[in-house]
């Protein structure tokens, strides 16, 4: 695919995960995923705390829970959970990934990551990169 029309993709791609993550019930952070694979959406996922449990990700103090799940997270665990594989895939986010998270998308088989703004912390980015996964950060969305 030339570079411009996979650029105009990837804004697309990147600015659907942008409002997939308004469904995010946290108020520290909003984090959209969505995963394409072969130009096909086959997975989405925003940050929050598991099926079943209450839908408020901070605690009385303003921390985010421990067990709050991020974007990437639940979008993986939505392939694993169907016949989908993310093997060759490419991963859309709005926030660079944990070095949590990078572990579970290299495993998962996920060959490229972008993303729209990034983490605190690189070592996940580091951590991918070390693995040969594709990275590239798109900051402005317009098309």
């Amino acid at each position: 695919m030339p570079e411009k029309k996979k650029l105009k993709y990837d804004k697309a791609y990147l600015r659907i995960a942008k409002e997939w993550g308004k469904l995010s019930y946290c108020n520290r952070k909003q984090v959209g995923a969505i995963i394409v694979k072969d130009r096909m959406i086959i997975s989405d996922g925003y940050n929050g705390t598991p099926s079943g449990f209450e839908n408020f990700c901070e605690d009385d103090d303003g921390y985010t829970k421990w067990y709050v799940l991020h974007a990437e997270a639940n979008a993986i665990l939505k392939v694993a959970a169907s016949t989908q594989s993310c093997k060759g895939a490419t991963l859309y986010i709005t926030l660079s990934p944990c070095k949590e998270c990078s572990k579970l998308i290299h495993q998962a088989g996920i060959i490229r990551i972008v993303y729209n703004k990034a983490y605190k912390d690189d070592s996940g980015l580091q951590f991918l990169k070390r693995a040969g996964i594709e990275l590239q950060l798109i900051e402005d969305l317009k098309a």
